[in-house]
């Protein structure tokens, strides 16, 4: 083999030889752990917090303040409240049922005090509507808030009518008690919160000679609030 030949063969053996190195080296660097006098690697460490909703205060029985008397009639309104909190980012709602179709009902006898009747179907009275002599006894609630905002659009007022406005007024906006199959919606937040309190205040109205009759005794009505963190 000439001299020229043996050159030009140890020049292809040579870059024969760096190209197969670089090709290993880029191997090495690609498909192997990160090397070097510094490094870094980043990794996430995650913990999921699920959503709660608790009762902060239980609301408590209520005593309506004074008697009624069976034939010549009157009223009595009683009060009780509850506080919530829930770290739901979306709020939650609260609602309000009964244990039976006409919610308050002797505890001696099957005689009962109707559901209060507001004027429309679609909104709670504005104010309480008394009927007349001969007509029912009636039982009603009406609702507010810590933050009027919570208070379900229902139970708001705009100073003449409810659900609508953005007032929230003592003694407004009546509403008749539903089962708690069917239960009323009357608080909702849009987010989460440490300490929401709910007011329900109660009413009783006897016109005189009611009818059907009201046997003497006590009257009761079961009353379940359900508070749920929104989806």
């Amino acid at each position: 083999m000439s001299q020229t030949h043996l050159v030009h063969a140890l020049k292809s053996s040579f870059v024969a030889a760096l190209i197969i190195a670089l090709l290993f080296l880029s191997s090495f660097l690609a498909f192997e752990p990160k090397v070097g006098r510094a490094i870094t690697d980043t990794f996430l460490v995650s913990q999921q917090i699920t959503d709660e909703v608790s009762f902060l205060v239980n609301a408590a029985d209520v005593t309506m303040v004074g008697s009624i008397q069976g034939l010549t009639g009157g009223y009595a309104t009683g009060t009780t409240f509850t506080v919530i909190r829930s770290n739901d980012p979306q709020g939650y709602t609260l609602t309000l049922g009964f244990s039976s179709t006409t919610a308050m009902n002797s505890t001696s006898s099957t005689a009962f005090i109707n559901n209060y009747t507001p004027a429309l179907t679609t909104a709670p009275d504005f104010q309480w509507v008394d009927n007349s002599s001969g007509q029912a006894a009636e039982f009603g609630y009406s609702v507010r808030a810590s933050t009027t905002a919570e208070v379900d659009l229902s139970f708001r007022n705009d100073g003449a009518s409810c659900n609508t406005g953005s007032n929230e007024t003592d003694n407004r906006c009546w509403q008749n008690p539903t089962t708690t199959a069917a239960a009323e919606t009357i608080v909702s937040t849009s987010g989460a919160v440490l300490s929401s309190t709910t007011t329900i205040k109660f009413k009783v109205a006897v016109p005189s000679n009611p009818s059907p009759t009201l046997p003497a005794g006590y009257y009761v009505a079961t009353a379940t609030l359900t508070a749920t963190n929104n989806p």
